[in-house]
């Protein structure tokens, strides 16, 4: 075989990308190029090869058979070229380094303040943490660790859920120069933030007000660290979660809003491949992170029921909905309805935002 006469690299990566994505615009954004640059390259390609590789009506595209039985076989070697490089990488590189990867919100306000004690405790290590809101993909991306919210269901991956998440409302204790919503009444006529991953409409079902439609005015966030912000400059009331809020709680900088909780259809996961796992740099880290969760949880218990509102004001104001006058008796972090934690969730979809 003469390796001289193989086509361009980038020329293959693009038709790879048109064909798995049906689309010469998806693929140029896939590859951070343009569609011309897309679409010339594979025009160059087909004119080397003297092959049609797409059918092009107007501005659709499909593969012809000879274009689809290519594809298969140029993403297949793609692939070998990938492992190969990535099992290159992880040989050659320090077993000192550790490369996390998470979401901005988590990141900045539940693992970055605790980063340090791990740190402290393993100085022989050197720690990098990468923040994303898009999922690794371990074969392509140089990461050991993922921490990531969602619905699991990742295969070949070492998957455990580690914290089930949840929504209330909290706000500045200087929100509106201190008078604090103390009915439902006077929280709906509040300044409601919003943002894409935390929605209200659940939580008024949970509140016994599902007739209530979600907000539909006012500042839109698409990251959660960013709404749990405003909230603490007193912007307005804000649906947060709980594991981006305990700390500010703690700290006096939010002040939970009644005691009813929402249930979160995704949970927080400790990702990494079955090889990284068995490594001593990802076993440490996996035993302080661990350690970190059961102390948190811990905390959750604690600051359970921050609330200005007393329990018999909710029964008053919704007399019909059972177990709303005895919040004050629910076990710790009980969620009326909410499922129980798998470690294999079906559905692999994650969260929008941070």
């Amino acid at each position: 075989m003469d390796l001289r006469k193989l086509p361009n690299l980038s020329a293959l990566r693009a038709f790879e990308a048109a064909a798995r994505l049906e689309s010469f615009s998806r693929a140029a954004e896939e590859l951070f190029v343009t569609h011309g640059a897309i679409s010339h390259q594979i025009r160059a390609l087909e004119q080397e090869l003297c092959v049609t590789l797409f059918a092009r009506n107007g501005k659709r595209i499909s593969l012809t058979t000879a274009g689809r039985q290519y594809a298969a076989s140029i993403r297949a070697a793609l692939f070998d070229i990938a492992q190969a490089t990535r099992t290159l990488q992880a040989g050659t590189r320090s077993e000192r380094r550790l490369v996390l990867s998470t979401m901005p919100s988590f990141a900045g306000r539940w693992l970055t303040p605790r980063i340090g004690r791990f740190i402290d405790r393993h100085p022989e290590l050197e720690v990098e943490l990468r923040c994303s809101a898009d999922l690794v993909d371990f074969d392509r991306d140089d990461v050991d660790v993922a921490l990531r919210l969602g619905k699991g269901g990742w295969p070949g991956l070492h998957v455990e859920a580690v914290l089930q998440e949840v929504f209330f409302p909290a706000c500045s204790p200087r929100y509106n120069g201190g008078k604090l919503p103390q009915t439902l009444e006077e929280l709906r006529g509040s300044t409601l933030l919003r943002s894409v991953g935390e929605p209200w409409q659940p939580w008024f079902e949970a509140a016994g007000h599902g007739d209530w439609p979600e907000p539909a005015h006012g500042m839109l966030y698409q990251d959660s660290g960013m709404l749990s912000q405003a909230a603490i400059v007193g912007q307005g009331v804000a649906l947060v979660r709980r594991s981006l809020a305990v700390g500010d709680i703690m700290a006096g900088r939010l002040v939970r809003l009644f005691d009813v909780d929402s249930p979160c259809e995704w949970t927080y996961y400790f990702v990494c491949p079955p090889a990284a796992f068995q490594t001593e740099r990802v076993r440490v880290f996996y035993q302080w992170f661990m350690e970190e969760i059961a102390a948190f949880k811990a905390t959750m218990n604690v600051h359970r029921c921050s609330t200005p509102l007393p329990a018999g004001s909710m029964a008053a104001l919704r007399p019909d909905v059972p177990g709303v006058g005895d919040v004050l008796a629910l076990p710790p972090l009980g969620i009326r309805g909410a499922p129980e934690i798998t470690e294999s969730p079906d559905d692999s979809a994650s969260p929008p935002g941070g």
